[in-house]
């Protein structure tokens, strides 16, 4: 998801606002994960070893997990993990078939797959293939790569797509160790969210370990005709040649983040940090796979403009993968913490004025967010109960949640709330915890340390209560008075577009200048902005996806046919559901978007296609 610094990616259509102000459902108990089906409290899987091959002409993953376990309580007899459209063929401990049901499936969550377990057992093997539209698995051709020669499939688990691809207890308050052997075509290389050899032989047969226990939906595995390129001593990236070098480019610093990180949040706990750089098609900015993040290729801009995503994916190997949300109704303990960390991420590596910029951004983007979604949807502690867990990500766990310590910080200061964040991820190592649990943690530290700085009840407004508390912190950034200026002065007349000096704007100056257009311009207008600037043609996708968004407010015909192919082209749920949202809003625009949707879906991640087929629905 994903301002610059990764605001959520599955932005929402505008809702209307219920009128009641929305509480703290009594009737949550925390820490009970209502997005999985499996039995953790009575039999805990602690290891996974996947043996897979992949079928690209099937397009299929075809093989077998074997799930460790211990018996949590007394007695038990059943394991209980999720699925989602997985042919079970066969179930077996200690070498023999045991008896297995697969429960009716459950629009949301699946199918529970419950396993009897011999009274000596204490692992069980599950033979098994994915089906080819498998929520979490995508399958591209040659013609939706970059290189256009090889096939490509990579995974996306978070939320709860992890049990597309693999049998498992889906839950994030299960942490599991693994390992995996993986078969592929032999020109073709598999990665994993686990220890990589950048040197291994191209051979089709991969093993991989990940000492570490992760939650399920950090388990990612990705197969094409990728290279490697070292970007420092722990940094590398892996991607498809011809994009190899420009990657490596614009991700040189990654390095440096992963230092300065250090040094203020305490030691990296993974090893390597590399990136792989996906097809267009991938839903997400990036995803915090540990030791292998994945990146979309559209924040390569040239001009390192963008890289705060980078940093986002980093800061989670801290928040997020270390100490992990234990429910997805705890989610803003991941983003939260997490954007929090990447705006002081790229302050100390770029500057205070970049820092106030962006994050200027990220609060509107929070404020559009806050307009749009229902009450209910703006709580940190959301209530998904009943709904898809996806419908977690807005910018409120990101924005709102860093918003929230970012006040923290204030009242305490920076030096004092550094310490509490490195003794928190101390106490919380590999471990995963809810809302409660942090809380709890708040009231023994800095509410005992800092009781007149302090307060419980404005705490807990800014975690059960919808929008921002009164007074919270309002960002602010000189170099958008600029910006400003420029603007109101071209609206009023009073300079041309072309002799708006932007010789020394950044991406984010671009952005600020657009997304605070008024709704309506005139043809002459936009023209004029876009001869002056070149908008329509911007390889930068993000001043590409707000200038777009003014086109399409509207009607500016001259940039359909870039908007079209900007659609096509891009699967990145951030950038086009926003458009389709827009289009929509007119018969005209909805058949354009209609006809860019059908040509485009068959490329689109099954989450992007998700997302957006509801807008063409009679």
């Amino acid at each position: 998801m994903f301002a610059c610094s990764q605001p959520a990616e599955n932005n929402k259509p505008t809702t209307e606002k219920p009128a009641v102000a929305a509480e703290k459902p009594a009737s949550i108990v925390s820490g009970t994960d209502y997005h999985s089906l499996s039995n953790p409290d009575e039999v805990r899987v602690t290891h996974l070893e996947l043996d897979l091959s992949a079928d690209f002409d099937k397009h299929q993953l075809i093989g077998s997990v074997t799930l460790d376990f211990d018996r949590i309580k007394d007695g038990a007899d059943t394991l209980v993990v999720d699925t989602r459209d997985l042919d079970i063929k066969q179930v077996t401990a200690e070498g023999k078939p045991v008896e297995f049901k697969l429960a009716a499936e459950d629009e949301n969550l699946g199918s529970a797959l419950s396993i009897s377990l011999p009274d000596a057992a204490s692992s069980v093997t599950i033979e098994y293939s994915t089906s080819e539209d498998a929520s979490g698995v995508q399958w591209l051709t040659p013609a939706q790569t970059q290189g256009k020669e090889h096939p490509f499939l990579f995974t996306q688990a978070q939320a709860i797509h992890a049990r597309s691809f693999i049998p498992l207890q889906d839950s994030p308050q299960v942490r599991v160790t693994y390992s995996a052997h993986i078969k592929t075509p032999e020109d073709l290389l598999a990665v994993m969210s686990a220890s990589n050899d950048p040197d291994t032989a191209r051979d089709g047969d991969y093993s991989f370990d990940m000492p570490q226990p992760i939650p399920s939906y950090l388990i990612a595995l990705a197969i094409g005709h990728l290279e490697f390129k070292a970007m420092g001593e722990r940094t590398g990236v892996y991607a498809e040649p011809e994009i190899l070098d420009a990657a490596a480019a614009e991700f040189e610093d990654t390095e440096s983040m992963l230092e300065l990180t250090e040094k203020t949040y305490g030691p990296y706990s993974w090893d390597r940090y590399d990136l792989l750089i996906l097809p267009p098609s991938f839903p997400f900015g990036g995803m915090e796979n540990p030791r292998l993040s994945f990146i979309t290729p559209t924040v390569i801009a040239g001009d390192k403009s963008l890289v705060s995503l980078i940093a986002h994916e980093l800061a989670h190997s801290w928040s997020g993968n270390t100490v992990t949300n234990a429910t997805w109704r705890d989610l803003w303990l991941n983003e939260g913490f997490t954007t929090y960390l990447t705006y002081r991420i790229m302050e100390m590596l770029y500057g205070t004025d970049r820092f106030n910029m962006e994050a200027v951004l990220g609060y509107q983007s929070l404020e559009a967010d806050i307009a749009a979604l229902p009450e209910n949807d703006q709580i940190l502690a959301i209530d998904l109960r009943g709904r898809g867990a996806d419908d977690v990500f807005s910018d409120i766990p990101y924005e709102k949640g860093a918003l929230f310590l970012r006040e923290l910080e204030q009242k305490v200061g920076r030096e004092n709330f550094d310490a509490f964040l490195m003794s928190y991820f101390k106490k919380f190592s590999f471990q995963s915890i809810t809302t409660d649990t942090f809380l709890t943690y708040l009231d023994e530290t800095l509410l005992k340390q800092y009781p007149e700085k302090l307060s419980k009840e404005r705490i807990n407004a800014w975690v059960f209560e919808p929008g921002l508390p009164e007074g919270a912190p309002k960002p602010e950034s000189d170099a958008f008075d600029k910006v400003d200026a420029s603007r109101t002065a071209w609206l009023n007349g009073k300079e041309a577009a072309a002799d708006i000096d932007t010789s020394a704007w950044t991406t984010h100056e671009w952005l600020y200048f657009l997304n605070n257009m008024p709704s309506s311009l005139s043809d002459e207008q936009l023209a004029e902005l876009d001869s002056a600037f070149g908008l329509t043609e911007s390889h930068n996708n993000e001043i590409a996806h707000s200038w777009l968004m003014i086109a399409v407010q509207n009607e500016y015909k001259p940039a359909y046919n870039r908007l079209h192919d900007y659609l096509v082209s891009i699967g990145r749920n951030k950038l086009v559901r926003p458009l389709y949202r827009e289009l929509v809003k007119t018969p005209e625009g909805k058949a354009f978007a209609k006809q860019a949707f059908e040509e485009a879906k068959p490329g689109y991640h099954p989450m992007t296609v998700r997302a957006n087929e509801g807008f063409f629905e009679d």
